[in-house]
């Protein structure tokens, strides 16, 4: 049976999910990967039943994979991108926050892209063109709105200098407008895309993340405006935001602002220290 690039990528992110699911509240031994971050038997299980989807249908494609590197054709610009459960942290702690992420692009040209909430039983996905929500076995169509107030910021960073996400969480300007929110998971980019947040917003180098792919393709389908954190295209700039709407992201580049130079300031000094 010959599939469609995004039903791979479905049927890819749908069997990932299936193996988060079916080990949510258990005890997991913990893989260390650094003093903070570490990976499950889960994780790894669920890459190789997604890895196992695209060798079945698109075995002359290229892949990489959070947890197993990279694999698959060499010479081919066509790149799956598979994390295989963003919130590995949450999911130990039998907290219902995580995703598994799939994506495909040809070059810097997204093809297809799903991302699946295996807790919630929900599936967010994209042909390039359109993205949607599917649940229960029906397709809605997803439509950013800002009206939650409800801005996710990404606190996952450096600790011994300024950030800007841990930053932005403080800044009462942000907390005067909106209701920041840290759930440690790219299913809150998903969740922009779906209306459930106004915006999203992350420091870090993001271009080509394979945390980031799945979700910045539904943004972008949906109709969501997204730049780095200057307002740039992403290719090759700093960080990430994403908003519902225009005026939203206006708003949410002044917030950022003062704190990306503090952050550069510091990055600076870093340099300098070092010279």
């Amino acid at each position: 049976m010959t599939l469609s690039d995004v039903d791979v990528a479905i049927a890819a992110a749908q069997a990932g999910a299936e193996v988060v699911a079916r080990g949510y509240g258990a005890a997991h031994a913990r893989i260390a990967k650094s003093a903070t971050d570490f990976a499950t038997q889960v994780d790894l299980d669920a890459e190789q039943a997604i890895l196992r989807v695209l060798d079945e249908h698109r075995p002359a494609d290229a892949r990489i994979g959070e947890e197993s590197g990279a694999s698959g054709g060499a010479l081919t610009a066509r790149r799956w991108f598979v994390d295989p459960l963003c919130g590995t942290l949450n999911y130990a702690a039998t907290t219902p926050l995580a995703a598994v992420n799939v994506a495909l692009r040809d070059g810097d040209t997204d093809l297809a892209s799903a991302v699946a909430d295996p807790i919630a039983a929900e599936l967010f996905w994209t042909d390039g063109r359109r993205a949607f929500r599917r649940a229960g076995g029906a397709d809605e169509l997803l439509a950013p709105t800002a009206r939650s107030r409800l801005v996710e910021v990404n606190c996952d960073g450096p600790i011994d200098r300024p950030f800007v996400g841990a930053q932005l969480v403080a800044d009462r300007r942000l907390r005067a407008a909106y209701g920041p929110r840290v759930i440690s998971s790219t299913l809150g980019v998903a969740w922009v895309a779906a209306g459930r947040r106004a915006a999203y917003l992350s420091d870090g180098r993001l271009h080509d993340n394979l945390h980031f792919a799945a979700g910045i393709a539904l943004a972008e389908a949906s109709g969501c405006v997204v730049t780095d954190l200057d307002g740039e295209p992403l290719r090759g700039g700093r960080g990430l935001v994403i908003s519902a709407d225009a005026p939203t992201h206006e708003r949410m580049l002044e917030l950022v602002a003062p704190h990306l130079a503090d952050v550069r300031a510091a990055d600076g000094a870093a340099v300098d220290g070092a010279a």
